[in-house]
């Protein structure tokens, strides 16, 4: 998990420069320590609860690709046929670009940083509900937006089979919305997801480092009071930095960083939904049996798109 986050965190932080390079036409590389350097200060100096009110908010910068999917004008019927129609295509490219999808959604990350929310907020038992309501909106809302950023992206750049490799080219995709300014608004939403996904990561990875030696911290300890935990946190920030500057194009990291997740998604999850049944852990609230069983169904597609993945690259068919 720790590799996988080191490389996705590369990855954003490369997406974040490309959109502030888009943004002021100049190299993407001069931004990538500036932008590392304000994530690692949030963390830094930021509490628990002020990280989570700017993440919460610049979330909102996606829904730009809301519009950009409805001005495309797509045909309706063909999306929700291909939306809710299985398709099952196994070519290599089809199934990489599958692996990287399911590995960027299914990420383990995503739900390592929702218990560390709830391990900052620590909400009483009788506000279970609204946590799970809160957690089902949120799952829903970045589906929902997933969702329109594939259709404004097929309506605009797929039909045209029009190759994408730099964040320019990927800014074609908000023209029907946006016109002159799709660089502009492109940018926004890239560093929009920058700015939400490079502290997140960051935070993660060094929980995952104090989970595995034992240590206790929080986002809200001072750093005196929790050094070991925030100089890990740079030092994974530093490491994929180096990475960023190996000069592999930021679309090319972003794709390959997906199916990096992808192939490290079935083991996290099967140990994720192996503890949520486990009384030892949970106590008298394990994860219902519906639940576990959409867990599992999800799991063996992912590990199905893996192992075929891995076939194809083996077998270079």
């Amino acid at each position: 998990m720790l590799v996988v986050n080191i490389l996705t965190l590369a990855a954003d932080l490369e997406g974040g420069g490309a959109a502030l390079g888009l943004l002021t036409q100049t190299d993407y590389r001069l931004w990538l320590v500036p932008l590392a350097a304000l994530a690692v200060a949030m963390l830094l100096f930021g509490k628990y609860r002020q990280i989570e009110r700017v993440l919460r908010y610049t979330a909102l910068l996606f829904l730009t690709y809301v519009a950009a999917a409805f001005m495309a004008h797509p045909d309706w019927g063909a999306v929700m046929r291909a939306s809710f129609v299985p398709h099952l295509d196994f070519s290599r490219n089809v199934v990489a670009g599958a692996l990287a999808i399911l590995g960027t959604t299914l990420t383990a990350y995503a739900y390592m940083w929702e218990t560390i929310e709830l391990s900052e907020e620590k909400p009483p038992l009788t506000r279970l509900f609204l946590v799970e309501l809160d957690a089902t909106l949120g799952i829903v809302v970045a589906g929902l937006s997933f969702w329109f950023i594939l259709i404004a992206t097929a309506a605009t750049l797929g039909v045209h089979h029009l190759p994408v490799e730099t964040a320019s080219q990927a800014a074609v995709a908000l023209e029907p919305f946006a016109g002159k300014y799709a660089s502009l608004v492109f940018a926004l939403g890239l560093l929009g997801s920058a700015l939400v996904a490079v502290p997140v990561i960051a935070g993660t990875s060094a929980f995952v480092v104090s989970e595995m030696v034992g240590w206790e911290a929080s986002l809200d300890d001072p750093f005196a009071g929790a050094r070991p935990f925030y100089l890990t946190l740079v030092a994974c920030v530093v490491v994929a930095l180096v990475v960023s500057y190996a000069g592999v194009a930021p679309i090319t990291i972003l794709f390959y960083s997906g199916i990096a997740g992808g192939i490290a998604t079935p083991l996290t999850m099967v140990l994720m939904l192996l503890l949520a049944r486990d009384r030892r852990t949970v106590g008298s609230r394990p994860v219902p049996i519906w639940l576990t069983a959409a867990g599992w169904i999800s799991t063996a597609i992912v590990t199905l798109a893996t192992v075929i993945y891995l076939y194809q690259s083996i077998r270079g068919g």
